[in-house]
Parts: structure tokens; sequence; C-alpha cells
């Protein structure tokens, strides 16, 4: 499951780049009229890359998954996968009302499928597991929801001040989510490794 997600979220990325084009000049002038699509690119990025990382530190404290898990992760992919789409509108109309709203919205249902998985793995393991131990009161996985269903209606009236939002929401993600990192116990392994690094364990 997480060398399917690893590959899914991958090719994403390179969607997006492939979306960015070619400016026509060779001067910094020549970056102007792509300069929104280039933001949208940064934020988009940024946020798959948050999904990214602390998928991988989920799925490290993870021991089994089941049919639950798996459709909740591809829920999760699902709305991964419209992020492409909606960072080209957002770009391409200079974060117009509908486009950012739109964004946002994709943004809030990404949020909620990770809830969503993260629930679904710790009934699987229990509430004495590691995730369980270590996700809490999950104050960060509240908390961007709530923003990102602020940000939508502030969209269609204040486009700028939306995307001030979910690029709040990122920096509070962009550091690392270690939580989990810190909890799963450092094993020796044959290659000398601890389990935490190069030894996925979803």
């Amino acid at each position: 499951m997480e060398a399917f997600s690893d590959g899914v979220i991958a090719i994403l990325i390179t969607i997006m780049v492939l979306e960015l084009g070619v400016p026509h000049g060779t001067d910094l002038a020549a970056l102007s009229p792509i300069a929104p699509i280039l933001l949208a690119y940064v934020l988009s990025f940024a946020n798959l890359g948050i999904y990214w990382t602390n998928h991988h530190h989920l799925l490290q404290a993870a021991h089994h998954v089941d049919g639950r898990i798996l459709w909740a992760n591809l829920h999760l992919l699902f709305w991964l996968s419209l992020v492409p789409f909606a960072t080209a509108w957002i770009g391409e109309n200079s974060f117009a009302a509908v486009p950012m709203a739109a964004y946002g919205v994709i943004l809030l249902m990404a949020a909620f499928a990770y809830f969503l998985l993260v629930r679904a793995l710790i009934r699987r393991e229990g509430r004495a597991s590691t995730i369980a131990v270590a996700i809490g009161r999950d104050a960060k996985g509240i908390v961007s929801p709530v923003l990102y269903a602020i940000a939508v209606p502030v969209a269609l009236v204040l486009p700028l001040v939306a995307f001030g939002i979910y690029v709040l929401v990122a920096l509070i993600w962009v550091v690392p989510d270690v939580r989990i990192e810190r909890r799963i116990p450092h094993e020796p392994h044959d290659d000398g490794r601890p389990a935490g690094e190069g030894s996925p364990r979803g």
C-alpha cells in the first residue's frame, strides 16, 4: 500500500511539473505571465510533499491493513489526484474566485480523507497502538480542515485571502510530523540500520 501510494503521489507531482510550460523570453520579465502558475505549483508541491511524508510515517507504525484501510487510502488518493487539475485551474486564471474555492474544497476533502485513514488504522491497530498514542488528540488534524472550511467561502469574495489561509495550513504541516517517528522502536536490523531508516513497516 505504501509503495502504491508513493507511486501515485510521484506521478501527480510529475503531472504538475509538465503543466508549468516554458517562459516566452530569456529575462526575468518573461516569468511574470506565469507567476501565478509557479506560485500555485509551489503550494501544491508543498501540500503533496506534506501528505507523502506524513503518510510514510503513518504506515511505518502500521503492522496490518484490511479492506477498510485500503479503501480509506484510495479515498485519500482520489482527492490528491485532483490537485494537479485544481493547481492548473487557479494558476491559469490568476487565482480567480471559483477556482480558488474549488481548490479549497479539494484540500478540505483530502484532509478529511486523511483523518478517516488515521481513524481506520487506529481501529485496526488498537487504542494502545503506536499510532493511537502518537496521534493523541490530533490538534493539527482537526484545525486544518476547519481552516479549509473557512477558506472556501472566503475564496468566493477574497480569493487572495483564501490563498493565504491555504499557505498557513501548509506552514503548520511543513515540518514533518515526528509524533509517530519518535515512538517507533529503533530496533537494529541485519543491515545495521534502525527500523525507522530505510525499513518500511507498512
